[in-house]
């Protein structure tokens, strides 16, 4: 999987341009570092990108790093599966939420504003 580095210039309130969709793997996720919370972009067969925390909350592992089937992140340790839409789990081993955060596109750039309550 890729991996995109932060980026402070392009801050706008919230907001903090992470990538260029260039960037972001055509399906898949790539993992950012926004402000030190490791994120995973994650753009879907449609085109949709979405941003949630890059660690399964079952076992400390990348979730950037697994399968996304439609909007499903699975981890690929122990095969927990995330909404990347909700953060909700569709079953074990993990039953805590990851955090989901909100996405911007702009042109081709992809902003993130972290959800600070997860």
């Amino acid at each position: 999987m890729s991996e995109v580095t932060e980026s402070t210039a392009g801050t706008t309130a919230d907001f903090v341009k992470v990538c260029t969709l260039d960037e972001l793997p055509t399906v898949g996720a790539a993992a950012a570092d926004i402000h030190g919370r490791i994120v995973a972009i994650v753009r879907t067969e449609d085109g949709d990108v979405h941003a949630v925390d890059d660690t399964c909350s079952h076992a400390n592992v990348s979730l950037s790093e697994g399968e996304l089937d439609g909007c499903t992140l699975e981890c690929w340790l122990h095969g927990s599966r995330f909404d990347i839409r909700t953060g909700d789990p569709s079953g074990p081993p993990a039953t805590a939420p990851i955090a989901v955060h909100t996405v911007k596109i702009e042109g081709d750039d992809v902003y993130v504003a972290l959800n600070q309550e997860n």
